[in-house]
């Protein structure tokens, strides 16, 4: 990162570092108040926001975020995807008022009418036959490949390297700088070294996929169709298609994890790229922040696991798979009222158009000012890089973070009432999101940039 003044942007973010503190009193007193609290935040992921503390909010409607020190911020993060619907939308508060309110019954272990609505509505969109529900994306995932390798019989999964499929032990396994498939950097004391369970390799790379594939001991492939926690990554032409392939010759299983992909459009990339997996996992966005998550299976995947089952297999007890609260009714009543008045169909379009604006923008100033940064956009999800052209693999995203330069970024835009999603810099549009939130973001972004630059 040569072309950057490094002691101009440590004064720079130390400027914005004290901004901060002094315009959130009130969030620093909670942070610092909070003795009972482990890190003092509710879920250590909190402290990764910029600026030493996070920003405590009193209020969340549509795209719009009030902080305990009364500032309206533009909410680009929605929650990582989890408000992917807005904060709050109509269709939810009443559906969640009649669920807990005059229908009564949050968790019962019995189901409503709601539960098949919800899983034809799923199968509409994704082209899954049969539908499970968890209360996290996490969840689907992990009882996923525990059913994958029940009808497979063979022990292990492939996975993406830098790829997001929550806390799945399996998962945290990449490709380091010397070539080798190691346990993430960081990874919490795994039950077991990871690569014993785990194949690993680069995304966008078919003859190393195809290689792994060649041993014949992996149950499935799990991939985003784009890779999107490390930074947004997208498949080269013919990856998607080639992946599939190859799963095809050796009888491997694909699994699609559109957690954060659903920005993609209203049957997230599965039904934009016209993609054929095996099974797929969502979860957060679904339920408009109301914890919950599915995963979807073929037909022929659906009939492989219940003969599995009818051979002994336990998935309804001590098989691992499955949670007394997963499956709710106050799940399944926000589901119901996301997918079918929220995230419908018809919302995707606006949302993109203003992702496009968003990227648009952005790439115009990048381009002005001669810096060596692009930007990626998947449907109504942007983000932009310190890298061009863009990372083409997670192995080169990671190289193209610089952490200094992001807390200076979020720090100006959250001093300026603009947030972005702490980690990296993607931001995500959401029905309520309005061309002057945009032109906003856009505006601070200049400044932030004419500063550094100047």
């Amino acid at each position: 990162m040569d072309y950057l003044n490094r002691t101009k942007l440590k004064e720079f973010t130390q400027k914005e570092r004290s901004l901060y503190e002094s315009r959130h009193p009130n969030s620093r007193a909670l942070h610092d108040n909070a003795n009972h609290l482990f890190a003092r935040v509710p879920m250590t992921w909190m402290t990764k926001w910029a600026g030493g503390f996070p920003l405590g909010f009193s209020a969340a409607h549509g795209v719009t975020i009030t902080d305990l020190d009364g500032h309206e911020l533009v909410d680009f993060a929605l929650g990582d995807t989890g408000a992917m619907a807005g904060h709050s939308p109509e269709p939810l508060i009443e559906a969640m008022a009649r669920r807990i309110g005059v229908n009564g019954g949050v968790t019962t272990m019995l189901p409503t009418e709601d539960a098949e609505w919800v899983a034809g509505e799923l199968s509409r969109r994704f082209g899954l036959a049969q539908w499970s529900f968890s209360l996290s994306a996490t969840d689907a995932n992990r009882w996923l490949l525990r059913l994958v390798r029940l009808v497979t019989k063979r022990p292990k999964i492939l996975v993406f390297s830098y790829s997001y499929h929550g806390s799945v032990d399996e998962t945290f396994v990449v490709v380091d700088e010397g070539g080798r498939q190691s346990s993430r950097p960081g990874n919490v004391a795994p039950a077991v070294d990871p690569t014993t369970t785990t194949r690993v390799v680069e995304f966008n790379d078919l003859a190393a996929l195809e290689r792994e594939l060649s041993h014949g001991d992996v149950a499935a492939v799990l991939t985003e169709p784009a890779l999107t926690n490390i930074g947004i990554v997208l498949a080269e032409p013919g990856f998607l298609e080639g992946v599939r392939a190859l799963c095809d010759a050796t009888g491997t299983l694909l699994i699609l994890d559109e957690t954060h992909t659903f920005s993609a459009g209203p049957g997230g990339a599965t039904r934009r790229f016209n993609l054929s997996p095996d099974a797929l996992t969502i979860g957060k966005s679904l339920g408009g922040g109301v914890p919950c998550g599915a995963y979807g299976l073929s037909q022929e995947l659906a009939e492989r696991v219940l003969q599995a089952v009818s051979s002994g297999a336990d998935i309804a007890d001590v098989g691992g798979v499955g949670g007394t609260l997963a499956g709710n009714a106050m799940s399944f009543a926000a589901m119901r009222a996301v997918l079918g008045e929220v995230l419908i169909d018809e919302a995707f379009g606006p949302m993109e158009e203003l992702a496009t604006m968003f990227a648009n923008g952005v790439k115009g100033t990048i381009d002005a000012n001669g810096l060596p940064w692009s930007i990626s956009q998947l449907g109504a999800r942007c983000e932009y890089r310190f890298a061009s052209p863009a990372p083409r693999n997670g192995g080169e995203s990671l190289k193209s973070a610089d952490p200094l330069l992001e807390d200076y970024l979020h720090l100006f835009g959250a001093n300026r009432g603009v947030l972005l999603t702490p980690f990296h810099n993607m931001a995500l549009m959401c029905p309520a999101t309005r061309p002057e939130h945009v032109e906003r973001h856009q505006a601070v972004f200049d400044e932030a940039v004419g500063q550094l630059v100047g």
